[in-house]
């Protein structure tokens, strides 16, 4: 229960040259002359250079935005990949020493902090403009803490769905998200995804759920049907908020995605009343940072980047991609494992992580053909 609570914690110009010779004047003894048609022609080829040179520009801006969102999605797979190690080594025989309230607290005061940060040296550097500055309308900044509260009614169902499943039986049913997040994606942001791009979607999915299995995941195909309407009730909750917190960031593209990260903080509100509750009478006594250690800091600044990231990826990409990097950081995560902590892969990874590989070109070549 900890882990998920901090893991809760994006025309070609036409030849113009062609018919130069034929408008050329004849050449006179006394040296080369250009008739009138020349002349008239002469500006021609600068006009198509400034063409060219808007292509270029075009097609520089183009780079600049492909290169951004290939930094933000890597970084988000590297920083979600790592998540799980750091929370495995921040216990101590099992247990978490220090509160998990204390340090979600932390993750959100410090991605505010971050924000803010980058706002004073923009503010320095740019000055203050009507995109980065703070002051807002309050229709603006009250669907912001909207997503945080669906989460809490997701994660509030999950008490519940285990009582009619097991662990990993959990966590297969959780790769409904996947296939929640394309559908709303489709319907709320009413982005099209080719046929292509939907079956690739599918063996994401088949291909995350392959590779969890184990002689146990027989039993999710006894679930009940209680277990089941649940799942989809928690991958529908689950795609709507990250589809949601899509739509309020592209909203206002030229808005400084440092502005929106400040404000999605807000969110920690609805986490602390959450979060306390879930640990009344689990604090301990001994203070605020009572069983902090350096990998505890550490999982801290992974989890307040992650979340940076997220947000970055939701502004600068999409949705789609975000859920193709947590599903390749899943895989990495496994992997890396294999070298810390001894563990072992299974046939079922292997395949899995083939047909997540398959998904991937298949997306990406359906985008190009869409």
């Amino acid at each position: 229960m900890e882990y998920r609570k901090l893991k809760d914690l994006d025309k070609d110009d036409g030849p113009v040259d062609g018919d130069i010779e034929s408008l050329r004047g004849k050449a006179l003894s006394g040296g080369m002359f250009f008739n009138k048609a020349q002349l008239e022609l002469d500006p021609a080829p600068n006009a198509h250079t400034s063409n060219m040179a808007t292509l270029g520009g075009l097609s520089t801006d183009r780079l600049k935005q492909w290169k951004r969102k290939s930094i933000v999605t890597l970084a988000l797979t590297l920083l979600t990949s790592s998540q799980a190690i750091l929370i495995v080594w921040s216990k101590r025989a099992g247990k978490y020493e220090y509160s998990v309230t204390t340090a979600n607290f932390l993750v959100e005061t410090l991605k505010c902090a971050i924000s803010l940060a980058a706002l004073v040296r923009i503010w320095r550097n740019e000055g203050v403009t009507e995109d980065n500055r703070l002051s807002s309308s309050l229709d603006e900044v009250i669907v912001y803490p909207i997503p945080a509260a669906l989460y809490l009614v997701k994660n509030l169902l999950q008490y519940y769905i285990f009582a009619y499943v097991d662990a990993p039986g959990y966590q297969i049913l959780k790769n409904l998200n996947i296939i929640s997040t394309g559908v709303l994606y489709r319907i709320i942001l009413k982005k099209k995804l080719s046929e292509i791009q939907w079956a690739a979607f599918i063996l994401l999915c088949a291909g995350c759920t392959t590779a969890q299995l184990n002689p146990s995941s027989d039993h999710v195909l006894q679930t009940p049907f209680q277990g089941w309407m649940m799942a989809i009730v928690m991958a529908l909750l689950s795609g709507f908020a990250g589809v949601y917190t899509e739509a309020i960031i592209k909203k206002r593209p030229s808005r400084n995605i440092n502005v929106q990260n400040f404000y999605f903080s807000l969110k920690i509100f609805v986490k602390l009343e959450y979060d306390h509750l879930c640990e009344v009478g689990n604090m301990e006594d001994g203070g605020f940072f009572h069983g902090y250690s350096s990998i505890t800091v550490l999982m801290i600044v992974n989890h307040a980047l992650s979340g940076i990231a997220v947000s970055m990826v939701m502004k600068y990409a999409d949705n789609i991609v975000k859920v193709y990097s947590t599903s390749v950081a899943m895989i990495l995560t496994a992997v890396v494992s294999v070298f810390l902590f001894g563990f072992h892969l299974s046939l079922a990874f292997f395949l899995g992580s083939t047909v997540v590989s398959v998904s991937i070109y298949l997306h990406s070549i359906g985008k190009l053909q869409r």
